[in-house]
Formats: C-alpha cells, sequence, structure tokens
C-alpha cells in the first residue's frame, strides 16, 4: 500500500472532501494522478494500491467514497478488481482509467460494475469531469463509446453482427490473449491468473477458435499484434 493518508480532509469550502482510492501499478503514474487529483476542490487521494491484493485490503479496512482503477496490474486483472469491488462494495462507485482501448474493454467494465471509463490519452480536465460524474451517481464514457452503445441499445437485432473477432472473447479470453500478445507463456499466465496451466490451454484453444486461428504461432502473432496496435486488430 502506498502513501496512504488520514481520512480527515477538507476542500476551501470547509465541506469534506471525497476520499479516492487510486489504483495503478505504475508509482509514477500514481503520483502524477494523486497531484492532480488533490489540486481540486472537494477531492483527496487518501488510498494508494499497485494491485489486487493491496486494494481489497484497503476497502476492507477503509471507507472510499470513490475508486479510481486500471486495468492492467501487478498482481491481476482489474477488470476482475472491479467486479470484486462492485460485489463486496457496491456503494462504491468505479471508475476504470485505462490506456485501453475503449471500444474494446467499456461495455466490459460497465458490466461487471463499473460506472465510469475514460482512456489515460484524455486531458486531465476530463478525468476531473469524470470522477465527478461517477461520485454524483451518473455514467461516465467518451462521446464515441456512448453513442456506440446507444446504437446498439436501439437495434438489438444487429447487435452480434457488429461485434468484432475480439468482442466475442470471455473477459477471461480476453485477459489471456492480451498477456499472450504482452510476451507471456502459458505457465506465467497461469501463475498471474492464479490458474492452472491446463486451464489457461484450455483458454486458448477456445480462443483459436473464436478467431479463426489454427495454430499456437499465429495466435501469439495475432496476440501481439493486437497489443502493439493499442489493442484494436
Amino acid at each position: 500500500m502506498q502513501g496512504n493518508k488520514p481520512e480527515i480532509g477538507s476542500g476551501h469550502t470547509g465541506r469534506p472532501r471525497k476520499k479516492i482510492l487510486l489504483v495503478d501499478d505504475h508509482p509514477v503514474v500514481r503520483q502524477g494522478l494523486a497531484q492532480l487529483i488533490e489540486a481540486e476542490s472537494g477531492l483527496s487521494v487518501c488510498y494508494q494500491a499497485s494491485g489486487v491484493s493491496e486494494a481489497m485490503e484497503l476497502l476492507r479496512s477503509g471507507s472510499p467514497d470513490v475508486a479510481v482503477v486500471d486495468l492492467t496490474l501487478s498482481d491481476g486483472s482489474g477488470l476482475n478488481l472491479v467486479e470484486q469491488i462492485h460485489t463486496s462494495r457496491p456503494d462504491v462507485p468505479i471508475l476504470v482509467l485505462s490506456m485501453h482501448d475503449e471500444n474494446v474493454y467499456a461495455e466490459r467494465c460497465l458490466r461487471v460494475g463499473a460506472q465510469g471509463y475514460i482512456m489515460k490519452k484524455e486531458p486531465p480536465e476530463k478525468v476531473i469531469e469524470a470522477i465527478r460524474k461517477v461520485l454524483m451517481g451518473e455514467v461516465y464514457l467518451g462521446p464515441e463509446i456512448a453513442d456506440h452503445l446507444m446504437r446498439k441499445r436501439g437495434n438489438k437485432s444487429g447487435m452480434q453482427e457488429d461485434e468484432d473477432s475480439v468482442r466475442k472473447l470471455s473477459n477471461r479470453e480476453l485477459e489471456v490473449f492480451q498477456m499472450m500478445g504482452s510476451g507471456l507463456g502459458t505457465r506465467d499466465i497461469a501463475s498471474r491468473l492464479k490458474l492452472s496451466a491446463k486451464t489457461i490451454e484450455t483458454h486458448v484453444e477456445h480462443i483459436k477458435k473464436k478467431l479463426g486461428v489454427h495454430s499456437g504461432r499465429e495466435i501469439v502473432v495475432r496476440a501481439a499484434e493486437w497489443v502493439r496496435n493499442g489493442d484494436a486488430l
């Protein structure tokens, strides 16, 4: 747990600041985000964590008003963390702040309990706007993905047709695919996800079928290209 602060604090108005749990596995990124947030009235980063286990421990021992979570963490999946937070503390809204393509991940995050999704490439003021919106109980999405989801909702008959190959993967399969593209082997992936190597191999077979890939080498190449191109095939 990194740099956690006392829970007491107030903004310039004298009202208590909203307490933020910040989860990101890069200390420099956490520090930059914390400085950005602390400069805002009514907000305070009281809890910081680099991974799933630290975040859940802080969630149990503390009282954050909102969780800001990255998807790539030191000891597991941010997507899984979102689901754990939502299950154990449904009163804590979750904003996902990630480098990963919102067209692939935003809807998945909303399904498992997130209240908002914003990419790290967005301007600082947009990040603050997103935090404030989820604190008010609103959903925050970028305009492109919000429009995409609205069109899907209005045209349910065409939902399957507009799903690209990666969107066909389950959340766990997507995690495995991403790790393969980052250069991890079966045993490394199994260790990181706390699963057996055989289970990972089963996931890989499912991924191959869904993507129409026939060899292990081909799926590794596809995964590497996907990661290199910013999570978009």
